[in-house]
């Protein structure tokens, strides 16, 4: 048939490029899940740690007192972000079976529609439609925002907002704008349209595809950093608590310079991790 050719290297070079963005969003959303974590992790262990420490410290400098108040401000804001969109996504159902996810066909990554995916997500690139920052939302707003962020943004950006948001649950994307080859075959275009204008089809679709996937290898790197940063940081305070709790002494005045050099490291690993907190990345 003519240009059947043409048709089927279309169709296999729109499979394959969507086959690679799949795995970069499933990628960006495990890289999101692990960033979510080790901010987790800073505020259940380390604020908990430097908190032990303040409370046992006498005269502590107030340097360091108003250090902590804000780290200690921003993972407050975090938390409670965590269980609002948790709270908010697990009632929007966004599991696998649940109404949210019907119809999703078998051999999808469901596990991706998980609350702990949505929450990762909001935390991770948390801007709303608006422009307002998530961690500034809060419950259904802020989870709405996320929904939006999942549909590619805020119809009036030229997204398709919570509408295109919807969609995606029930698609196989966990990030971006789901452009997947089973939207195009279901249509019926296969079936009733000419090779030429098939080929054609497929190739505008796969540029579509190679655009977003390339923002997405961007937010992966971008993500990796921040996690790397975060990280880093925490190891430091961890690092210089325990020195302080095992050599300086309870009271503040009796510090040596080894004891106020490694208080100072503390206090500049805690204003350098506190804006990390909430830090977002750019979609």
């Amino acid at each position: 048939m003519l240009n059947r050719s043409l048709k089927l290297d279309a169709i296999t070079a729109l499979e394959k490029t969507h086959q690679r963005y799949e795995s970069s969003a499933a990628s960006v959303t495990k890289e999101a899940e692990k960033l979510m974590l080790t901010r987790k992790r800073c505020s259940e262990q380390v604020i908990v740690n430097v908190e032990r420490y303040i409370n046992q410290l006498a005269n502590s400098p107030k340097q360091f007192d108003r250090s902590y108040d804000e780290f200690k401000a921003e993972y407050r804001a975090f938390d409670t972000l965590l269980e609002e969109i948790k709270f908010e996504a697990e009632k929007a159902d966004f599991k696998a079976g649940g109404s949210a996810a019907a119809g999703v066909s078998a051999g999808v990554a469901t596990a991706a529609f998980a609350p702990s995916a949505a929450m990762a997500i909001a935390t991770t690139f948390g801007t709303a439609s608006t422009g307002t920052a998530i961690s500034a939302l809060s419950g259904a707003a802020a989870s709405n925002a996320a929904l939006a962020w999942l549909g590619g943004g805020a119809v009036a950006a030229g997204g398709s907002g919570m509408a295109g948001g919807g969609a995606l649950l029930a698609m196989a994307n966990p990030v971006g704008l789901a452009v997947g080859v089973a939207a195009l075959v279901g249509s019926g275009f296969f079936a009733r349209s000419k090779n030429r204008e098939i080929a054609e089809k497929c190739y505008t679709r796969r540029k579509e595809i190679e655009v977003l996937d390339a923002a997405l290898q961007a937010s992966l790197a971008d993500i990796r950093e921040l996690n790397d940063a975060t990280q880093k940081h925490a190891d430091g305070i961890n690092s210089m608590l325990t020195w302080l709790q095992v050599n300086a002494p309870e009271d503040y005045l009796d510090f040596d310079k080894d004891a106020k050099d490694k208080l100072a490291a503390l206090v500049n690993h805690l204003r350098s991790l506190t804006p990390l907190i909430n830090q977002t990345v750019k979609r």
